[in-house]
């Protein structure tokens, strides 16, 4: 499985005379890479009943060179930098709700990894194991209570929010750290106006989708001997806030796929 990287920037300009590509790395935009998870209407009805519809957008880019990881702060400094990136690259905009392009290079970046190691759902098993949702798979309810910003109304986001909840280490934290948790996180706790749903399948599908969409585990490989082809490109998608973004790095290979995303 590959691997994504959060990277929190700061959208000023560079200092005069710096080379325009760091690290070698060259990147091209890919419009044509389509996302089809994003646009299947049980997804946008989701989406908009959780208050996201329009507030997610995935973009792809090529790149020239295989990413390594040691190398992570060149790649994604080359990346902002890049003369494709910088008018193609779209943020949501705080003050208008628009999405804008990036449109200037980046001064900072801090790149994280981010663990992609999980190749099935039954990594959300524990949730009925430790009765957070019925066997029914309706979600159990509880009192009320706060956690800026949100309402705690039910077990699940008292798992996913408050460390002080005696079910919190349900999951661990290289568990919580993992990219197939932190989308099924992010799509529980939703917008501002979200209408939490009662069960658990409309997240656990909808993370599903997303998550194979992105990060293409069906593409990640056991190959045959012989000569193996390969092609690179950056999928990036933009969750948290509009200075947060998720690179998925994929390598799409010729060859036999012994294991698929369940």
């Amino acid at each position: 499985m590959e691997t994504a990287l959060p990277i929190r920037t700061s959208a000023s300009s560079m200092a005069a005379g710096e080379p325009a590509h760091s690290g070698g790395f060259y990147f091209r935009f890919l419009p044509q890479r389509l996302f089809p998870s994003l646009s299947a209407p049980e997804t946008t009805s989701r989406l908009r009943q959780w208050s996201m519809l329009g507030r997610l957008k995935a973009q792809a880019f090529g790149f020239d060179q295989t990413f390594q990881a040691h190398r992570k702060d060149d790649f994604v400094l080359a990346f902002f930098k890049d003369p494709n990136v910088i008018p193609n690259l779209q943020l949501l905009s705080d003050s208008s709700g628009q999405w804008i392009t990036l449109g200037t290079e980046v001064q900072k970046i801090e790149a994280t990894n981010v663990p992609c190691t999980q190749l099935s759902m039954s990594f959300f098993n524990r949730l009925y194991e430790e009765d957070i949702v019925r066997d029914s798979g309706h979600i159990v309810k509880c009192l009320d209570s706060f956690c800026d910003p949100f309402m705690v109304s039910d077990e699940l986001r008292k798992v996913l929010l408050m460390e002080d909840s005696e079910k919190y280490e349900v999951f661990s934290q290289p568990d919580r750290d993992e990219f197939l948790f932190c989308l099924f996180k992010h799509l529980c706790l939703g917008g501002s106006l979200c209408q939490y749903e009662d069960t658990l399948k409309p997240y656990l599908e909808t993370a599903k989708l997303l998550y194979k969409d992105l990060v293409r585990t069906r593409l990640v490989c056991a190959t045959l001997p012989g000569r193996i082809m390969s092609r690179h490109f950056l999928t990036l998608l933009w969750t948290l806030s509009n200075v947060t973004l998720m690179f998925c790095t994929t390598a799409l290979v010729l060859g036999t796929c012994l294991e698929s995303f369940r």
